[in-house]
């Protein structure tokens, strides 16, 4: 934590007389705690004319737009380099997609077909197939592929300024100073001055959104989400910025602004206690031993994973291979990906999932009618057994890279028996085509199904009995069993993993593993949480898979309690009716051990 160097003479820090002090919830996109004056940034696009073009000025719109991502490419490759000295290859790795999505052939021909055939002007095409591009992601049922949309509009909006001969960043603060913007691109991001920008607040995002990754690579302040942020506040006011609870108080008193000190305090020692304790076997304080996996969705982040101190990748989203594309990723391609990623794991195993889209959002690739509803559509193992022959060439990729490390191959959204069977079919079948072709391949190569519909929890006893192993995804599982839209703001109170019937239903998969000898792992956001973990644990469950940046909290969480007091809090919070008395039995036991972990939570 900072604090602005003429604080004590700002009337506005710790007068209660002088403003009343405004607080703003949003959602903290990077941990700790930031005080300072702010400064408001214009990173808003500039405005866009709509302007149709004579015929013979058509090659010159296109030459125009290709200078423009040139001009941006160069700019983002700059950036990179330079973030190289301060963050990690994880982190530089977002930087380096921008520049493959400006590269893309898709976004390419879009633009040009505006041009040439509807004759608009560059900049008018460009913001066309931006917004249909960000549209196709924004309406995923996938929170993770639905904040990728961010990503379509920053590209944008780089493009538009290199059309006026602007900079793709945006200036800096001179002196140190809590940004304040609409948004902040990863490249504005990752060009951040630590020694002058304290932290950062914006309009939009979300914490799975690149930006707020790329702040937590740099140990920044973050809130995110809090929309009309920027027409409530004005430069020079003084702020303080929570990224542990998602709070923004503008013209602090001076109660607010000791709390915050003493926060930022607690969050201080914490992150170093964290540090020292990176390399330690996780196991609960009675010794009882499990397993803490990394997910991730980028090869890069291995990195970052293996650094907090993942034992493998027990989630890895094969999808965003596929966003955005003509045609599907070949073969060669996706094996050369897998292959990464299990090469950088080493000893530790990496859990491929097969592609979890929807047809509706991908009909350029795939050629599937749009569905009413796509959560509830043609998706993830439906696509799968709709396309075999898409599937059979992710399958053969996946099964060439396990010659390089231990790899298991996950299918998403299995509803029951039958699905598994028909994947098994092809999956033996792409060992085959492997094998034939005359590449090496692993002897043992596990296939689990994820548990995300309520039909394969209550129907785990029989695919415990031909899966090598099972998943638990709580996300969706939360969302199907509950009928609640897990993106919904409004509803975000509902859907809750502590509710009984979640409870139950996690209860039963478990207990279907222990009976048929199958391995049982979590890898949704119930095992980041302190409590849910402790929940999970007292299932019996002991393989776990998380957002990387969690582990070190996991890890250190567990360690604090024993295999007895999990087991009986988890029996307990069964047997409540409601959602809060399951959470309320599971916090009473461990707000007091958990105290400084839960403080985001709180």
């Amino acid at each position: 934590m900072s604090l602005p160097p003429d604080r004590e003479e700002d009337s506005t820090v710790g007068n209660p007389a002088a403003l009343e002090p405004l607080v703003f919830r949003g959602i903290g996109g990077s941990s700790g705690v930031a005080i300072g004056k702010l400064m408001l940034m214009d990173t808003g696009g500039p405005g866009v004319v709509h302007r149709h073009v004579s015929r013979r000025a058509l090659q010159g719109e296109v030459d125009r737009y290709e200078a423009a991502v040139t001009a941006s490419v160069e700019e983002l490759n700059q950036a990179a380099d330079r973030a190289q000295h301060h963050i990690a290859k994880a982190e530089v790795a977002i930087l380096e997609a921008y520049v493959l999505m400006l590269e893309d052939d898709m976004l390419h021909e879009d633009v040009e077909r505006r041009i040439l055939i509807d004759r608009q002007c560059a900049e008018w095409a460009v913001e066309g197939a931006i917004a249909d591009l960000g549209a196709q992601l924004r309406d995923s049922p996938d929170p993770y592929i639905a904040a990728r949309s961010d990503d379509f509009e920053f590209v944008g909006a780089m493009v538009q300024r290199s059309f006026q001969g602007r900079s793709t960043r945006s200036p800096a603060p001179r002196e140190p100073s809590i940004i304040v913007a609409r948004d902040l691109s990863p490249a504005d991001t990752a060009a951040l001055d630590k020694s002058v920008v304290l932290g950062f607040v914006t309009e939009i995002g979300t914490r799975t959104s690149h930006t707020a990754i790329l702040a937590r690579a740099l140990e920044l302040p973050v809130v995110v989400g809090l929309s009309n942020i920027t027409s409530l506040l004005g430069d020079h006011d003084t702020i303080i910025v929570d990224g542990v609870s998602g709070e923004v108080i503008l013209s602090p008193t001076i109660d607010q602004v000791a709390n915050a000190q003493a926060r930022a305090e607690r969050h201080r020692k914490l992150a170093a206690n964290l540090r020292e304790h990176r390399d330690r076997v996780p196991q609960t304080k009675c010794g009882e031993a499990l397993s803490i996996r990394a997910n991730i969705e980028l090869p890069a982040e291995t990195e970052v994973a293996c650094y907090e101190g993942a034992q493998g990748v027990g989630l890895y989203r094969t999808e965003f291979l596929f966003i955005d594309r003509i045609t599907p990723p070949t073969e060669d391609e996706q094996y050369a990906v897998y292959r990464s990623v299990v090469e950088a794991m080493g000893e530790h195993p990496v859990t491929l999932r097969t592609f979890d889209i929807g047809g509706d959002k991908f009909v350029s690739q795939f050629r599937a009618p749009a569905d009413m509803n796509p959560a509830l559509g043609l998706r993830a193992v439906r696509l799968a057994l709709a396309r075999p022959e898409l599937f059979l060439a992710q399958l053969r990729a996946m099964v060439r890279a396990s010659a390089h490390g231990t790899l298991r191959i996950m299918i998403p959204m299995i509803s029951g028996i039958q699905e598994l069977r028909e994947v098994r079919a092809l999956f033996d079948r792409a060992i085959r085509q492997v094998s034939d072709a005359g590449h090496a391949y692993s002897e043992t190569i596990p296939l689990g199904a994820m548990v995300e519909v309520p039909s394969a929890a209550i129907m785990a006893d029989l695919l415990a009995q031909e899966a090598d192993f099972l998943s638990i995804g709580t996300n969706d599982l939360v969302q199907y069993s509950l009928a609640v839209d897990r993106t919904s703001r409004a509803l975000a109170g509902l859907a809750s993993y502590f509710d009984p019937a979640i409870l139950r239903l996690i209860d039963i998969v478990s207990k279907a593993g222990v009976e048929h000898a199958c391995p049982v792992s979590v890898c949704g956001a119930m095992a980041s949480h302190p409590l849910g973990a402790a929940v999970l644990l007292g299932f019996g469950i002991r393989d776990l898979s998380m957002e990387a940046s969690a582990i070190p909290e996991i890890r250190e969480a567990i360690a604090r309690v024993t295999l007895a007091d999990l087991e009986r809090t988890t029996r307990e919070a069964l047997e409540q009716g409601t959602a809060a008395g399951s959470e309320r039995v599971v916090s009473d036991a461990f707000r007091e051990v958990f105290s400084d972990l839960l403080e985001a939570y709180l």
